[in-house]
């Protein structure tokens, strides 16, 4: 793992090696893709414009956000800002890179949040905006655009993860890759005829559901709060 993580590490720093110019757009980037504005943003405005549409964002982010904790929880996964000290890296070569206000994050790193919640999350609104681009042209270019924009967005949150020295790069991917697998397979399991009580339901099974695999993975002797 040490070799993947220095490779990661040279990556970060060309990166951060480029135009001045790049450095608020990926802050901007990483600041506006944070798991939160899928429900405070994302949500309204795909529940505005379809209902099944806003409540399987909502859905899927939900399910995604208590998915990628828990996946923290058994995968860890090392941090840039971190690791780059406590490997001993900085003392056997020069290593040139940055710190910005957002690189000081805690806690296990892998896979990627932002990328894996984001993924999942847009996708059923990316689907349906293909189907809608895809009545209303029969150009491939057009039908194929809302999936283009994801794709580009999902690669700008993972660079920006990278910059800030959030991520290592196999952790981007791997949440980029298990964002879009999540996305794809619950769209079709969406509640979107469920009642209130439902999701009430829902909600105390998964902070119950988190508490006692916390419990447990304490008492096997995990320190997942290394």
């Amino acid at each position: 793992m040490d070799a993947l993580h220095t490779a990661g590490i040279h990556f970060a720093e060309v990166l951060q090696a480029g135009p001045p110019c790049l450095e608020k757009f990926w802050i901007s980037v990483t600041s506006l893709a944070d798991p939160k504005c899928i429900f405070t943003i994302c949500f309204p405005l795909a529940y505005f414009l379809d209902r099944k549409v806003g409540v399987s964002v909502l859905w899927i982010g939900l399910v995604s956000e208590w998915l990628n904790v828990v996946l923290k929880w058994f995968l860890f996964g090392e941090r840039p800002f971190w690791w780059v000290h406590e490997s001993g890296l900085t003392r056997k070569e020069l290593v040139m890179l940055r710190q910005f206000a957002v690189s000081c994050e805690t806690g296990p790193g892998d896979p990627s949040g932002h990328c894996m919640i984001t993924g999942a999350a847009l996708w059923p609104l990316v689907t349906a905006l293909t189907a809608l681009a895809s009545r209303h042209s029969r150009s491939l270019v057009v039908k194929l655009s809302p999936f283009g924009a994801y794709t580009l967005l999902l690669l700008a949150v993972g660079l920006s993860r990278i910059f800030v020295l959030a991520h290592f790069p196999h952790q981007v991917v791997g949440g980029i890759l298990a964002g879009a697998a999540l996305g794809w397979g619950l769209q079709g399991h969406t509640p979107a005829t469920r009642t209130m009580g439902f999701f009430v339901a829902a909600a105390l099974a998964l902070l119950l559901g988190s508490l006692a695999l916390h419990s447990l993975v304490i008492a096997a002797g995990i320190d997942i709060d290394w």
